[in-house]
């Protein structure tokens, strides 16, 4: 079984509007009802890391997560 294909957010960067970029983390709101990968429903915000160690407020509502080789995506609610 072959693995998936890591997440572009360039392919739908037309959709988002980056809040805050780090070098090694990336917030990201869904102005145009981009999908969430782990559940298909449209998401609110991403948190894109690349730190081994993440610490995050909790969320208001339901969220996914995705984890690829390098980076971990946190898909908000």
């Amino acid at each position: 079984m072959s693995d998936p294909e890591p997440f572009d957010v360039h392919k739908i960067r037309h959709k988002l509007k980056l809040h805050n970029d780090t070098g090694d983390r990336q917030l990201w709101e869904n102005k145009k009802d981009a999908v969430c990968p782990a559940c298909e429903d449209p998401f609110s915000e991403l948190l894109i890391s690349e730190q081994l160690e993440n610490s995050f407020n909790r969320p208001d509502g339901r969220f996914c997560v995705v984890r690829e080789e390098s980076r971990i995506l946190v898909f908000t609610h």
